[in-house]
């Protein structure tokens, strides 16, 4: 994941009064499961988007996570299938990539909805790939969320914790042994 200054601001649910959480708001109601997800994604630094073709079936793209101003953003050439996919249903599913089956790696998985972003946040993100881009060629999408839960495994034990956090019903952490 592409570094970003950090903001010291509120959330777009705060500041628009709709259940439109950001990063922001997973940093606040969930911290370790924020940490553990930037983790993951400054790990990989790609992740997988899934979104909706036009009828209906999912369709899988790799992109470039990029945290600026308490915003989770994604960057995608405007002629690309997934900006096309966004733009008519803005409902995504984000994992973050794991290498191995038993390599242990914990696993960020997201949702909710994308909107464009402006060119302020746009150009909050520092070092992302679609600066070298005119807005007309890169379009850059706010991922909210509604729902978020990172999976950290402990291979040694045998032992799945899944911290789980979403706007309506706050944050909560289970564990149990697997398989």
């Amino acid at each position: 994941m592409t570094p970003c200054p950090a903001w010291p601001g509120g959330s777009v649910a705060e500041v628009t009064g709709a259940a439109l959480a950001s990063w922001r708001d997973v940093e606040l109601g969930a911290p370790e499961l924020a940490r553990l997800g930037t983790a993951r994604l400054d790990s990989a630094r790609v992740a997988l988007l899934g979104t909706l073709r036009r009828d209906g079936s999912p369709r899988i793209s790799p992109i470039e996570p990029c945290i600026a101003e308490g915003q989770l953003l994604i960057g995608a050439m405007t002629w690309s299938a997934k900006a096309g996919d966004l733009r008519r249903d803005p409902r995504y599913a984000l994992h973050s990539a794991v290498t191995g089956p038993d390599s242990g790696q914990g696993e960020l998985k997201l949702s909710g909805p994308a909107m464009e972003a402006d060119q302020d946040l746009r150009t909050a993100a520092v070092g992302a790939w679609w600066l070298a881009w005119a807005p007309g060629k890169a379009v850059v999408f706010t991922l909210h969320i509604r729902q978020a839960l990172f999976v950290d495994w402990d291979i040694n034990r045998g032992l799945m914790t899944v911290h789980r956090w979403s706007p309506a019903s706050g944050y909560a952490v289970a564990s149990r042994p697997y398989p």
